[in-house]
């Protein structure tokens, strides 16, 4: 039986935080889009969104092929931002990283 490759490219890990003090945000961990760089990007970002909004956005170390460190590595954002152990900020990003 035949598996397509998972990518943190084409299918972003997605995780939704219940912040302590009210509200939410997503956590988004796959490849930007670059319209100028096109598909060539091989970072791998961890991004907080508010809606429409970017809050902070922090380059890791991870492969677009890594999809299961990428995974782990968005429930680990979400568990710190709901115990309110990190706030909404890249440097706060950066130290789970």
């Amino acid at each position: 039986m035949y598996l397509p490759a998972v990518s943190l490219r084409t299918d972003p890990a997605v995780e939704h935080a219940a912040l302590p003090g009210g509200g939410s945000v997503t956590v988004w961990v796959g490849v930007p889009e670059d319209s100028y760089v096109g598909t060539a990007l091989t970072t791998v970002d961890v991004q907080l969104h508010e809606g429409n909004a970017t809050l902070a956005s922090v380059s890791t170390g991870l492969a677009p092929h890594d999809d299961d460190e990428g995974r782990a590595l968005a429930r680990r954002v979400t568990a710190a931002l709901e115990a309110g152990e990190i706030g909404l900020s890249a440097g706060d990003l950066e130290t789970l990283i």
